[in-house]
């Protein structure tokens, strides 16, 4: 039985080994929940962490949801404090894979692919499928794409009073610069 189980998990640490892993942690994360009219509602990450197993195709991202930061401060200090309530809920994930990924196939000209997987924000997983851009060149690999999220399925709740000046679609924007 021991015997089994140290080489189980020397197979285990084999696979990881011999995988390509890829990863960044300067990935650039945006959202944007801007009406015509009234002030952007605009906020960018530059430290989302990022890996990528190129073997499977698998993805995951974590930020911290204080590293958005805001055209302005007061802005900036109303996300954390009322809408993502940064104190209870620090950070935000992505798992996903990329479908019919393929590294053999990749080059320095952009191809398009469907990323699946689940995000959760302020504590709430939703599933989401999103555009994206791959290539790679210098032995790095460039991903860039997008989705639309709602915050209410996030159950973040927006004030009535700034309703009409927060859109209810928010336009989520990533793109990656990975490298082993």
């Amino acid at each position: 039985m021991k015997k089994l189980i140290i080489l189980t998990v020397s197979l285990l640490f084999t696979n990881l080994a011999f995988a390509q892993k890829y990863s960044s942690k300067t990935g650039k994360v945006t959202f944007e929940a801007s009406v015509p009219l009234f002030e952007d509602v605009f906020a960018q990450d530059d430290n989302n962490i990022v890996v990528l197993n190129a073997d499977t195709g698998e993805i995951a991202s974590v930020s911290a949801v204080k590293n958005f930061h805001f055209k302005t401060k007061l802005m900036e200090e109303h996300f954390n404090e009322s809408y993502a309530e940064t104190a209870k809920y620090p950070k935000t994930t992505f798992k996903g894979k990329i479908l019919n990924f393929d590294k053999t196939k990749l080059s320095a000209t952009e191809q398009k692919y469907v990323i699946q997987g689940t995000l959760n924000f302020h504590g709430v997983d939703k599933a989401y499928t999103s555009n994206a851009t791959i290539s790679a060149k210098d032995g790095k690999i460039y991903i860039e794409g997008g989705f639309v999220a709602k915050s209410a399925d996030h159950k973040v709740t927006i004030p009535k009073v700034v309703t009409k000046k927060i859109a209810e679609n928010v336009n989520v924007q990533y793109k990656y610069i990975l490298s082993k």
